[in-house]
Order: C-alpha cells, then structure tokens, then sequence
C-alpha cells in the first residue's frame, strides 16, 4: 500500500474515533459521580492516544520517501496502542 493510500485509511480509522470518542463523552456527562470519575479517565487515555496518533500521521505525510518506512512502523505501534485503549473503553 502507498503512503498516500495508507495515511487515508488511517485517517479514516481516526474519524471513527472521534465518533466514539464524542459518544463517550456524552456517556460521560450522563454518568453518576463515581462512574463518571473513572469514563473521564478512559476518555483522557483514548484523547492521548488519538493525539499520538495524530502527529504520527502528520510526520507521515511530511516524510521524505526515505523517512517513511520508519514512519510507517511508528504508526502502526501508535494505532496499536490506539485500538486497545478504545477496546478497553468501550468494554467496559
């Protein structure tokens, strides 16, 4: 996959987080004091993640060809960390 095709999936992949996370944070807002305590810090876990993942795919699409395999893996470790915070979210 090119780099131009990968960073628009990815970008793709973040959109959707931003819908879980905007939906999480509405749950946020309905919840009672001691739940609400512990979604505010699941939310903050999956905001730094997207923000690492975030400046993961700008130092992609500023990349020279050389620079981009290198990249490349630092994202996919990012979308990595990524997933799983939003997976431990939303299960719990």
């Amino acid at each position: 996959m090119d780099r131009d095709a990968y960073i628009e999936k990815m970008k793709a992949t973040m959109d959707a987080w931003n819908a879980e996370i905007a939906k999480f944070e509405a749950k946020v807002k309905e919840a009672q004091a001691d739940a609400k305590i512990r979604y505010e810090a699941q939310l903050a876990e999956m905001k730094t993640q997207r923000d690492a993942f975030a400046q993961k795919m700008h130092e992609a699409r500023t990349a020279n060809e050389k620079a981009w395999e290198d990249i490349r893996e630092g994202m996919e470790q990012a979308w990595d960390r990524m997933a799983k915070a939003f997976d431990s979210a939303m299960k719990r």
